[in-house]
């Protein structure tokens, strides 16, 4: 389990370089609406929950992501980048 603000999430999902969205969908084998979904958006009739929890507080609320799949892509796809 990850805990983390709301706006720390959006931040990671900001600094994605363009395409990322459908990059982590496609090597998960899941809907870009779901990973989306994971990032803040909320399509579920396209997409579907992806084992995230907000709760309302400070910077946005707390996240907490019980499935760090897609996180974990995220980042790594961020040090690519960097690199």
């Amino acid at each position: 389990m990850k805990t983390l603000t709301f706006n720390e999430l959006r931040r990671i999902k900001d600094s994605l370089p363009d395409g990322s969205m459908h990059r982590i969908a496609e090597e998960l084998g899941m809907d870009v609406e779901t990973v989306r979904n994971f990032f803040g958006a909320d399509n579920y009739k396209e997409g579907q929950t992806v084992g995230i929890h907000i709760e309302p507080g400070p910077d946005g609320g707390i996240v907490e992501i019980d499935d760090t799949t897609v996180f974990d892509r995220a980042l790594q796809i961020l040090e690519e980048s960097a690199k």
